[in-house]
């Protein structure tokens, strides 16, 4: 967390207590200064360039990055209204319009991307305070900034202590049987937590679902100290909010799977980089790290073993693309985040270099669990390709949004139907995006496709980071796809030119088609775009931008109809 800073002498004084650390504390340097003073003055940026001995180019380079930086003031209350698919679905942008009318002296607004608040569309973010469901009526003072979802789940592994509105204490997490499988894992040796983390099966939870034992060895084997351990809780992915809530719900759950990570793999010192979009979380965090450290659970010799470990909290500041590990590995080394070129890859040369896992919030609270319970039985829920249980962030035009947790695989159908409660007020469902933004659409009649990996491959489908979105009859889809372009076009860092130009020439064709203005060639423009981008771009974001869009139109033609070549010319 950034220190509390009103004024320049206060700021002058944090510079001093992290020069020493250099050009890794320019990202914090920077989200403190914007905190203490709404925006990085020039004269700000000068003293941090000076501290910190980086080029004043490279930090107005940052600044220019990092959507909640600002070198313009803004208002002493500054609302940023989310504008992603979910939110754009249900009038987020009737409600910025209003917002920034009615809008007080003091007051200033923008659209923003996803909040991660999706089960609470249309969501807003106030200064430092998440709110949730809002219309032009709310009171948004009185929102104290924690919004957390509704968990659900008919065998709840993972999610069992997670509550709303509980104050998670260390010596609640105990009395529930905490650091349990922590006590478990360090009976045995580094590598034989590794094994056994192997033989679980247990796959990536963040979208790419690599087997989490084989990063785990590939880091522990690899030549070259000291070893890093990287949370990536920048849940920027709309659509995908189960991180938050179990950041919310059980943090100390997250703590002990990153203790046994970090002793698995022989790391000493790891960082836990979470969204700026999380105040409230990232206050959750730092009050959990304090108590286990105070209680010994961090720092020396922890449990009385031959085993060190200390973490440290790193805040995003609007950047989807740092959701990719290597371009998070960068902005936590002080650079914008731009994804390196793969290989080397992290578990040789990862943060500063050295061997580095990262891993997501739920992957990791998957690690305690099985510890206590045992493999086999871990194995016995998920399916075989991707065993354990597994969280789906469920939200849009249903009855009961919010996180539900599976360990017996379910269709689709079952999930917004049988678990979700159906669509509302009596409205048809029109079609879901599964995976997330990065996801494809799926129409009304393949609801009965199993939500595995082992079926959803074949199809050209995948379950992402488990974002479920519904859209009921009665939302224009055109304005999803726009939401989603413009999200893209948005969060594209830039770096690689298929990605950079192709979100926004996608961008431009999906305003044309919510504007009834196609032009002849739309639709090859489209397609040769969105391949382009899939087959030349750097990173997942570029690689992935186009396939919500291109199999929406695919899917339903009559959403970009051209205009006829015979009218055209008369």
């Amino acid at each position: 967390m950034e220190p509390e800073i009103t004024n320049a002498a206060q700021y002058e004084q944090y510079l001093d207590s992290v020069r020493s650390h250099g050009r890794t504390m320019l990202l914090p340097a920077l989200i403190a200064a914007q905190q203490s003073f709404r925006h990085i003055s020039p004269e700000t940026a000068t003293a941090v360039s000076k501290a910190l001995k980086v080029p004043l180019a490279d930090i107005t380079g940052m600044i220019e990055f990092y959507t909640m930086l600002k070198i313009e003031p803004v208002g002493e209350t500054h609302i940023a209204v989310c504008t992603s698919p979910v939110c754009a679905a249900k009038q987020a942008h009737q409600l910025l319009h209003e917002m920034s009318a009615n809008a007080a002296p003091g007051v200033t607004t923008e659209a923003v991307a996803c909040l991660g608040l999706c089960d609470h569309a249309p969501a807003v973010l106030v200064n430092d305070r998440q709110v949730g469901s809002v219309t032009p009526k709310t009171d948004l003072s009185s929102a104290n900034g924690r919004v957390q979802s509704r968990l659900h789940g008919e065998e709840r592994m993972l999610t069992q202590w997670c509550e709303e509105d509980v104050e998670h204490t260390l010596e609640n997490f105990l009395e529930c049987g905490g650091f349990q499988g922590l006590r478990a894992a360090l009976e045995h040796s580094p590598d034989e937590v590794i094994e056994t983390v192997k033989q679980s099966g247990l796959r990536g939870r963040g979208g790419a679902g690599f087997p989490t034992g084989t990063k785990w060895e590939g880091a522990a084997q690899a030549s070259g100290h000291p070893k890093y351990l990287v949370i990536n809780q920048d849940e920027s992915e709309p659509g995908t909010f189960k991180d938050r809530a179990l950041l919310l719900g059980d943090p100390f759950l997250i703590l002990e799977g990153i203790l046994i990570a970090a002793y698995a793999i022989g790391a000493e010192h790891g960082y836990f980089y979470i969204r700026g979009e999380y105040p409230f979380a990232q206050q959750v965090l730092n009050h959990t790290i304090t108590q286990a450290r105070q209680a010994g659970y961090l720092g020396q010799r922890i449990l009385g073993r031959e085993f060190n470990f200390e973490l440290e909290i790193r805040s995003g500041a609007g950047a989807y693309i740092c959701g990719e590990e290597t371009a998070l590995f960068e902005s936590i080394e002080g650079k914008r985040g731009f994804p390196r070129i793969k290989p080397p890859f992290p578990t040789t040369h990862g943060l500063f270099g050295r061997p580095t896992v990262i891993n997501n919030v739920e992957t990791i609270v998957n690690i305690p669990l099985i510890f206590k319970i045992g493999v086999d039985h871990y194995r016995s829920m998920g399916s075989p390709a991707a065993p354990g249980p597994r969280l789906f962030s469920l939200s849009g035009s249903v009855v009961d949004p919010g996180v539900y947790e599976i360990t017996t695989p379910v269709t689709l159908r079952q999930l917004i139907y049988g678990l979700g409660g159906g669509i509302p007020n009596g409205r048809k469902l029109q079609a879901v995006l599964l995976g997330g933004a990065a996801g494809k659409f799926v129409p009304p009649e393949k609801l009965d496709l199993l939500l595995t990996d082992e079926a959803l491959r074949p199809l050209g489908l995948s379950v992402g980071s488990g974002a479920v979105m519904v859209y009921d009859d009665q939302v224009d889809l055109r304005l999803v796809l726009s939401s989603l372009a413009d999200f893209f076009a948005h969060e594209s860092c830039g770096k690689c030119y298929p990605c950079q130009l192709g979100t926004q020439r996608q961008a431009e064709i999906t305003h044309r088609m919510l504007a009834g203005q196609v032009l002849t060639g739309d639709l090859d423009r489209l397609q040769d775009v969105g391949w382009t981008m899939t087959d030349a771009s750097l990173c997942g974001l570029g690689q992935t931008a186009s396939h919500a869009i291109l199999s929406a139109v695919e899917l339903w033609p009559e959403l970009i109809v051209e205009p006829d070549p015979k009218q055209v010319r008369s």
